[in-house]
């Protein structure tokens, strides 16, 4: 039915009624117009990046917010409590340099836009993590990094999920020689339609490019895969726990020509090894 016949029928059935329901009625109110600017703020007992724990195995706070114009640019900025950097001591010249860094601020643009079909948004951008640091002289390497990255978005039904592709245009996280590291990754959503639980998986490879010296390549030492169970229950409101199982298969020992190889904590805990992760997430 066209949309000058339904006007047309329904002027017919309130000159029956005499016009008298249609006049008493009150107008439908106008749905609130959604904010371009959105907030957030997590609470979480190990922040895990990549896997691999940023906070040494203890709970972290985090937040941000996003600008998103209609157009598909966004912009924002997203901010965690980290101890990896202070828990980092080098040897350099005889002597042992600590450096000190206790947030992670990371800052982003890109454009986000359904082309293909609705549900299904592209996605390209650029960020740049930055460690507000102090003792990175005497060869330290700057942990600041920036990446470019590509991702698809996706809906069938009640899974969604998105695939994306990261590319190092810098040094990686203070890694030297790394520049041209990768990291692909896959994540799927299932809303089970029960008491607002959505179940999440996450499949990821952190490749590490170049060489950390002559005979030793950085993806031998360092290179590793990561994944991720878990659910996450909406309570409404914008709150939502979650809860996972995060693992990866970055070695607990080893060495390549003499070098270590993994990535572990000044007590000599893997930082990669399984653990459960529960956060509380609030969104404004």
């Amino acid at each position: 039915m066209n949309t000058f016949k339904k006007t047309t029928l329904a002027l017919a059935i309130s000159a029956l009624a005499g016009g008298a329901i249609a006049q008493s009625a009150p107008a439908p109110a106008p749905e609130p117009e959604k904010s371009p600017i959105t907030a957030n703020v997590t609470v979480v007992n190990d922040y895990r990046y990549r896997g691999i724990s940023q906070s040494n195995f203890k709970p972290a706070i985090q937040g941000g917010f996003d600008y998103a114009h209609e157009s598909g640019f966004y912009i924002g900025n997203w901010n965690s409590s980290i101890s990896w950097i202070s828990d980092s001591s080098t040897f350099n010249g005889g002597r042992t340099t600590t450096v000190s860094a206790p947030i992670e601020m990371d800052f982003y643009a890109g454009f986000k836009k359904e082309l293909i079909a609705p549900g299904f948004a592209s996605d390209i951008g650029v960020l740049q993590y930055y460690y507000p640091a102090t003792g990175l002289a005497n060869g330290v390497t700057n942990p600041n990094t920036t990446e470019i990255y590509l991702a698809q978005n996706f809906t069938f039904g009640p899974i969604t999920g998105f695939g994306k592709f990261s590319y190092a245009v810098t040094t990686l996280f203070g890694n030297a020689n790394t520049t041209g590291s990768y990291y692909p990754d896959l994540t799927l959503n299932y809303d089970t339609g029960v008491w607002g639980i959505t179940a999440n998986a996450h499949v990821g490879y952190q490749y590490f490019a170049g060489n950390a010296s002559p005979r030793v390549s950085n993806s031998a030492l360092y290179s590793y895969t990561d994944w991720k169970l878990g659910l996450t229950k909406d309570f409404g409101g914008g709150l939502a726990l979650s809860a996972a199982y995060v693992g990866t298969n970055s070695p607990s020992s080893g060495t390549v020509n003499g070098a270590a190889k993994g990535q572990f904590s000044p007590s000599g805990q893997n930082l990669g090894k399984g653990g459960a992760v529960v956060a509380l997430t609030k969104t404004f």
